[in-house]
């Protein structure tokens, strides 16, 4: 079975025809992620009934996500805390006659906004997306004012879902995890209401007053630091990976909820020290229902926050692995559809790179098919063991059909090689399989 297959399972669109298609669309995209959808479905017919498929108006996007929910749910299940990440990020369509787009930061350009929740292990294992909010904003009126949801409602509810996941998976603690868009008393008090089903973590926005009179962040940093961190910051665009010392306070405020009431919060401050020069020194103020008294306890929070870059990651993998900014669909409904797959095909892909880091003795075949594990050695020239090679070694080797060199130096690749490397792996083993099925006739 393939892993589109496995993934979609059980999914139920009210047509055992749209079943399978959804699936063997999410094995064409995955495929061939840099792909439009007529160069990855490969032919007229495929492509056509692609676009049939994206125009199904009794199919809703939840459909399509709710096979990849349920097996999300049951990896979940293996881990006692999972680490449930939500961010916004916004698809520019500009240029293109989609129906439903609204404005983005900018008034003038168009698109959309999806803010997903991404569920990691403590490891950083992609675990899968659990729930998604995707929206157009309504333009401006005169006044400058604008209708449509209140958008800082995704925050609250987002935590209600995973209040709600937090019921069925009662041996795993789930903990969101959020940046400072999420500063929110509404949250806080939400997640109080429903006496603390799953914990939260968010970075501070707001530097209060509290009861004592005093700022929030200065009260919280005044007195000698509990101790110091040591990490290494990856690197990102423009930015070259280097270490970071944060020194670190913690301390347990009350923080008034606007309803002649308070809510009892950890707040946490890692501030860096020893900043190299022309570099702007990270300071990180965290919240967090959970008490934590001591510098192990705070170091732990600091890890889970420093988790919160796999979405980041994700949301690369989407918008310039997938190119989803790049489809021609003419209807918002159609979009939605298109990034319900999307979205499960970005998971896999960023998934097998963290697996090839972090599990690198697992046996490939756990992840790959044996067409496209041999395709990997083939394609670079090697011979293909008898038996399944472990994960690491084939992710290195697709990567490298990607451009990724494997130097001693350049440690493990990162996603952009694996998408662009597993292009050809797919393809060769399409071609096997076809082969196959020449003989046999």
């Amino acid at each position: 079975m393939s892993w589109a297959a496995e993934e979609f399972k059980g999914i139920d669109l009210g047509d055992e025809r749209l079943n399978k298609r959804a699936f063997l669309l999410a094995e064409q995209l995955a495929a061939k992620p840099t792909a439009s959808i007529p160069a990855a479905c490969g032919g007229w017919a495929e492509t056509q009934a692609a676009y049939r498929f994206m125009a199904q108006d009794k199919v809703a996007w939840t459909d399509i996500l709710a096979p990849h929910i349920a097996c999300s749910k049951a990896r979940m299940r293996e881990h006692d805390v999972v680490l449930c990440l939500q961010d916004t990020t916004e698809l520019n369509f500009s240029g293109q006659e989609i129906a439903g787009l609204g404005p983005l930061s900018y008034e003038a350009q168009r698109g959309m906004y999806v803010h997903p929740t991404y569920a990691v292990s403590l490891a950083r294992e992609p675990l899968g997306v659990l729930d998604a909010w995707m929206w157009a904003r309504e333009p401006k009126d005169e006044s400058g004012e604008r209708d449509g949801i209140r958008e800082s409602l995704r925050w609250t509810e987002g935590y209600q879902r995973i209040a709600e996941y937090a019921e069925e998976l009662p041996g795993t603690r789930l903990v969101y995890v959020a940046d400072r868009e999420s500063d929110l008393l509404e949250l806080m008090q939400t997640a109080h209401e429903l006496d603390y089903p799953a914990d939260w973590l968010i970075r501070s926005k707001h530097n209060r007053n509290l009861p004592n009179g005093n700022k929030l962040w200065r009260d919280v940093s005044n007195g000698e630091a509990l101790g110091e961190i040591r990490f290494i910051l990856p690197s990102r665009q423009h930015q070259k990976a280097r270490e970071v010392f944060q020194q670190v306070w913690l301390k347990r405020v009350a923080l008034p909820n606007k309803q002649g009431g308070q809510i009892e919060v950890t707040c946490l401050i890692a501030r860096e020290v020893n900043a190299p020069k022309g570099v702007k020194a990270i300071e990180w103020r965290l919240l967090t229902n959970r008490r934590a008294e001591t510098f192990e306890a705070a170091a732990e929070l600091i890890d889970w926050y420093r988790a919160r870059w796999e979405i980041e990651l994700f949301f690369h993998v989407l918008k310039n692995g997938c190119r989803v900014e790049a489809l021609q669909l003419s209807t918002i409904e159609r979009l939605e559809l298109a990034l319900a797959l999307y979205m499960v095909v970005s998971w896999r892909i960023a998934r097998l790179m963290r697996l090839g880091r972090t599990c690198p003795n697992l046996n490939a075949e756990l992840l790959f098919d044996r067409d496209e594990w041999q395709g990997a050695f083939i394609l670079n020239k090697k011979k293909p063991p008898q038996m399944p090679p472990n994960l690491n070694e084939v992710v290195r080797l697709v990567a490298m059909l990607g451009g990724f060199l494997a130097r001693k130096g350049d440690g493990e690749p990162g996603v952009k090689t694996i998408w662009l490397g597993l292009q050809r792996v797919m393809d060769f083993a399409a071609g096997l399989s076809f082969a196959r099925e020449i003989q046999a006739g």
